[in-house]
């Protein structure tokens, strides 16, 4: 009786263990994510303004323009673009 009680404390323990390691590291990884995905939004944005500096067109670089850019991909470069182009 007494492995028994052994043997299930071992398992609650890994479980346990199993639960806070997932609750650590799914916030870590969504956070490295977020960096890569804005990172590739900011090099998106910047090639936009490459090409767009040949038809006089710019979208500025910031914090929440970079951030549209890494949440929503190439469809949030194009909305920028497309607000851009109603605010002229």
């Amino acid at each position: 009786m007494e492995i028994l009680n052994i043997v299930m404390a071992a398992v609650l323990l890994l479980v346990i263990i199993y639960i806070i390691t997932q609750v650590v590291l799914k916030p870590i990884k969504i956070l490295g994510k977020l960096i890569i995905n804005s990172v590739l939004g900011l090099i998106l944005l910047i090639v936009t303004n490459y090409i767009g500096a040949f038809f006089a067109f710019k979208v500025a670089i910031n914090l929440l323009t970079v951030l549209i850019a890494g949440f929503l991909g190439i469809p949030g470069v194009l909305l920028l673009i497309c607000f851009q182009m109603l605010l002229k």
